[in-house]
């Protein structure tokens, strides 16, 4: 009745539509996936204009101004003088010492007598 390259055949068409369905299924699954980040960077997007928007608002001089004469006696606001005004090259420059960079990098073990070194920075 039925002979051997008929089964075959029906078997690999089986497979077939079942590879197929298992491929359709998952292209769908990452089209939603795309979709929801679309909508999730679309989301932040519009939520950053909204942030640039506010950000604006809050700092137009004419309300800085206000807010600066309003609070004028808890903040102590004064303009600043010219020679209030340095550059970089004017400042003096802090000697870096190694004890510093040491206590810096290795939290603090050298104050414990802690050789970091042999231990390999693990506090035994």
């Amino acid at each position: 009745m039925f002979r051997t390259t008929d089964l075959v055949l029906i078997a690999v068409m089986v497979s077939a539509a079942a590879f197929t369905y298992t491929t359709k299924h998952a292209a769908e699954a990452e089209l939603s996936k795309l979709r929801k980040l679309e909508a999730a960077i679309r989301f932040e997007e519009e939520t950053i204009d909204v942030l640039k928007a506010d950000w604006s608002l809050l700092t137009q001089p004419s309300r800085l101004q206000r807010l600066a004469e309003t609070y004028q006696s808890e903040l102590e606001l004064v303009p600043v003088e010219p020679y209030q005004i340095a550059d970089i090259d004017d400042l003096p420059i802090r000697p870096v010492e190694i004890e510093d960079f040491i206590n810096e990098n290795l939290g603090g073990m050298a104050d414990n007598g802690i050789d970091a070194t042999t231990t390999g920075g693990v506090v035994q």
